[in-house]
């Protein structure tokens, strides 16, 4: 239940970022070729969403299980090895998400709050761009711990 709701509300997210990425580049097309003065928001704008569509997409993706996995040696296994396998890798996912992105993204976020690190044409603080790092992490690893509690 939590797991749908959040699907639904990362997803409706994603959609929201994909339009406001659209409307921005073209926002930038129309100022660039049409008024002759490109606009000085655009570029970064654009990157930073980017970043964001592509963490949270990665999550959404993750949550689905439709990310791109090898499965060679996993089909040949034994069904009792096969659950044995698929939580050791479930586990490692798990350890990657919360050392690299859960620990090492709240201390960029961290690092970059303190600096007081802001991005040239927007002043966004950039803590609140890297913010989304160790969010990603968070809902990869709430994924990842679902999908263990519900093997078969």
């Amino acid at each position: 239940m939590i797991r749908e709701k959040l699907d639904k509300i990362l997803s409706a997210f994603l959609v929201i970022i994909m339009g406001v990425m659209v409307i921005n580049v073209l926002w930038q097309v129309f100022t660039r070729y049409i008024i002759g003065t490109p606009s000085s928001f655009t570029d970064e704008l654009a990157r930073y969403l980017m970043i964001w569509v592509g963490l949270l997409g990665a999550a959404y993706v993750s949550g689905k299980n439709m990310h791109v996995a090898i499965d060679i040696i996993t089909p040949k296994l034994q069904p009792k090895t096969q659950k044995k396998l698929r939580i050791v890798v479930l586990s490692l996912i798990i350890l990657f998400c919360f050392f690299a992105l859960v620990i090492g993204g709240s201390r960029l976020v961290y690092i970059t709050y303190i600096l007081g690190q802001h991005s040239p044409a927007l002043h966004l603080p950039l803590a609140v761009v890297y913010l989304v790092i160790p969010l990603t992490g968070l809902l990869i690893i709430y994924y990842k711990i679902d999908d263990i509690k519900n093997l078969n």
